[in-house]
């Protein structure tokens, strides 16, 4: 199993349709909302636009939660990635969503290093909802 802990393994067909309206849920959210745009913003301040899979930090380089922890100045040793809960906590956000950024990060799309931060940063960036303000 990835450390998103996703599965195509579903007994309930109804299983993956609950877990997209979590996911949407925790998305749209305020919280959410700054976990995204956070998150690009921490991305575009990477010096190498490259993310590792699998691992916060590897050899001086990270994933996309990675990047978000070290732009918030989180100690990533004191973090395991299959523990959703903490995740969720340390970045305020539904562990869902921090299971998805995994996702994202380690298993959709394109696998090179820089394929994957341009990935990451089209979803993230996708996923923002212009405020009323930034509308006008």
């Amino acid at each position: 199993m990835s450390r998103s802990g996703y599965s195509d393994d579903y007994d309930d067909p109804l299983e993956v349709g609950r877990w997209r309206a979590i996911i949407a849920s925790a998305s749209r959210g305020k919280r959410g909302q700054k976990f995204f745009r956070d998150l690009v913003t921490a991305l575009d301040a990477l010096p190498v636009k490259e993310l590792v899979a699998g691992d916060l930090e590897k050899e001086g380089s990270v994933c996309a939660l990675g990047a978000l922890g070290k732009h918030r100045g989180v100690d990533l040793n004191e973090l395991d990635t299959t523990d959703w809960n903490q995740l969720g906590e340390t970045f305020n956000i539904a562990q869902q969503l921090a299971q998805e950024t995994m996702y994202m990060n380690d298993e959709y799309g394109r696998q090179d290093p820089a394929s994957r931060w341009e990935t990451v940063r089209e979803w993230a960036a996708k996923e923002i909802v212009p405020t009323e303000s930034e509308l006008v």
